[in-house]
């Protein structure tokens, strides 16, 4: 298996997956009531375990002598390759949970996809993910119908998450040649076929929430180059600060 297009794929999978639960950690003691504090945290720290995962795939194919604290806590934001929805701001409920769906959805189909990889140590990691996934993405669809569902002000903040992150979606499926390289290998699945499928189930279940798709706007681009909004600089300078200040601490 080409390690020179792996490396990069497995950094993708796994700062998706970082960023998405650094910010969800922001919502640890500030959450709308206690057992959904306790709910928020829990998908953060299994989105964590995910990222570490794919972290690790990544340390066993790169030709350099790195770990995984490395690659989470030691490169700066040009290095990573998340894309740009993961990194934005916590913001409100309703535009975590909005955020929250969509990168569910794209988790859900994709890990399930990667479960038939033909390598093996993805496979696994998928299949391990996919569980937790099937939850966070169950959690996340009731939350969508019950907030949009209720009030008008708790219908109003959701379309407004929907109009703010809708552009952003786009960017998840994004291909490079290397992505495409790993397709015709088996490896990793054709992403037009994941876009496909998450189009349809999103668009159906936000139908049945009663909310409306917006029509034009800018659409987000960039994270898969290393490209990056100003948030994602913030974000890891709280996150990296520790390490880099105490280069090699243990705790």
């Amino acid at each position: 298996m080409d390690a020179q297009h792996l490396y990069p794929y497995f950094l993708r999978l796994a700062d998706t997956s970082m960023t998405m639960s650094q910010r969800l950690s922001e919502w640890c003691g500030h959450g709308p009531y206690l057992e959904e504090d306790v709910a928020l945290t829990n998908v953060a720290l299994d989105t964590m375990g995910h990222a570490n995962l794919f972290y690790q795939l990544a340390v066993e194919v790169a030709d350099d002598d790195v770990t995984v604290d490395d690659l989470a806590f030691l490169r700066d934001a040009h290095d990573y390759r998340n894309p740009l929805l993961t990194e934005l701001p916590r913001g409100d409920f309703a535009y975590t949970m909005m955020k929250q769906y969509f990168v569910d959805v794209y988790a859900l189909l994709l890990y399930r996809a990667l479960t038939e990889s033909c390598y093996q140590p993805l496979s696994d990691v998928a299949k391990k993910a996919l569980i937790e996934v099937q939850y966070h993405h169950e959690r996340s669809h009731e939350w969508l119908k019950r907030l949009c569902m209720s009030t008008e002000e708790a219908h109003q903040k959701m379309q407004k998450a929907l109009d703010d992150l809708w552009f952003y979606t786009p960017e998840l499926f994004e291909t490079d040649a290397g992505i495409q390289a790993l397709h015709e290998q088996g490896t990793a699945p054709d992403m037009s076929v994941i876009q496909s499928e998450w189009s349809s189930m999103v668009e159906t279940h936000l139908a049945q929430c009663q909310l409306i798709l917006p029509e034009t706007g800018w659409v987000a681009t960039g994270g898969l180059q290393g490209e990056h909004s100003e948030h994602l600089g913030y974000m890891l300078a709280e996150m990296q600060f520790l390490q880099r200040a105490y280069p090699g601490c243990e705790w």
